[in-house]
């Protein structure tokens, strides 16, 4: 062990066993970034995912959702690709991440809306990602599976099945259970980035989303192609509108590269349990957005799903912080 390295280490964990923290750490890069920037920066992200969903929606009804996926990514990574440095990772975590992240992710999630789902719940159960973050963690990373995460997951999981069953006015599902499923999917293929994007560290971001922008294009053209019909497509592409094009610009440069971009260097500077709890936010702001751009409407059903969802997921992200808090006051 190099005594010049240990030193101070050694003097920070003394100092925090004097201050009652002995098992916390704080990490000095992390530390640096001042608080007002990271509010601000986080509710930044958050307008700008909020207003995703109703783009999405909107961008469906004129364009084949797989389709309008692949053009958002390729507008995102050209001609941006020419003037930003590939980041230090390598190339088979990028095409990873790019293929979870834009293939997997907003594939599905795409095809989710245009199937049917609603564009406000389709914000609450995709935060369901946390849980199969957590999940992910534990099988691949070593992680521990702590008890706010179960009961956190249990809570959640009671507001998706609510969700599943609850009808409308008019008696008919939300939505078909078939846009459901593809939802929690699309929620898997987040988390298995997100543990990539852990995975690689310290990364320039804006590189990471204009390189990893490059891989999604071709295999979701392929897939547009051969499920939603080449026909559909070529009609698709020759009678672009103008809604279509504005929702293509604000996925590809706002929601992707502003907002992943902004997102992922929160994670970096100041960790993802510092970064989390502001996700929580998009939801409730997103069953707003479409209410009154959209008219989606919901019963106190979906109100009752969507509050155990996003119940379920404070409780997976500030329980242990509670106990912890909790434990040192006892300990005083």
């Amino acid at each position: 062990m190099n005594p010049i390295r240990s030193w101070p280490d050694a003097r920070l964990r003394l100092s925090n066993r004097r201050m009652g923290q002995g098992w916390y750490r704080k990490d000095p890069v992390k530390d640096r970034l001042p608080l007002p920037l990271l509010i601000g920066t986080a509710l930044v992200v958050t307008v700008l995912w909020v207003f995703n969903f109703v783009v999405i929606a909107l961008g469906v009804r004129e364009v084949p959702p797989l389709l309008l996926a692949c053009l958002r990514f390729t507008l995102a990574a050209v001609p941006a690709v020419f003037f930003v440095r590939r980041p230090k990772v390598g190339w088979r975590l990028l095409v990873s991440y790019g293929l979870f992240l834009g293939v997997g992710e907003f594939g599905l999630l795409f095809t989710a809306i245009r199937w049917g789902a609603p564009a406000g719940l389709s914000s609450v159960i995709l935060q369901s990602q946390a849980f199969f973050t957590a999940l992910l963690a534990v099988a691949f990373f070593g992680e521990r599976f702590r008890w706010h995460h179960a009961v956190g997951l249990v809570v959640a999981g009671t507001g998706l099945a609510l969700m599943g069953w609850t009808k409308t006015p008019k008696g008919g599902l939300t939505m078909p259970l078939s846009a459901l499923v593809l939802l929690i999917l699309a929620a898997l293929m987040w988390a298995a980035a997100n543990l990539l994007t852990k995975k690689m560290g310290r990364v320039d971001t804006l590189g990471l989303m204009v390189w990893s922008s490059l891989v999604p294009p071709l295999p979701l053209f392929a897939m547009s192609w051969g499920f939603e019909g080449g026909g559909a497509v070529m009609t698709a592409l020759r009678h672009l509108g103008w809604i279509s094009l504005g929702a293509i610009a604000y996925l590809a440069f706002l929601s992707t590269l502003v907002g992943y971009g902004l997102w992922n260097w929160l994670i970096v500077k100041k960790g993802a349990s510092a970064v989390a709890p502001f996700s929580l936010l998009v939801p409730v702001f997103g069953i707003s957005s479409a209410w009154l751009v959209l008219g989606e409407t919901l019963t106190a059903s979906h109100l009752a799903a969507a509050g155990l969802i996003l119940g379920g997921l404070a409780v997976h992200v500030f329980g242990g912080r509670v106990a912890m808090d909790s434990l040192f006051q006892r300990a005083r």
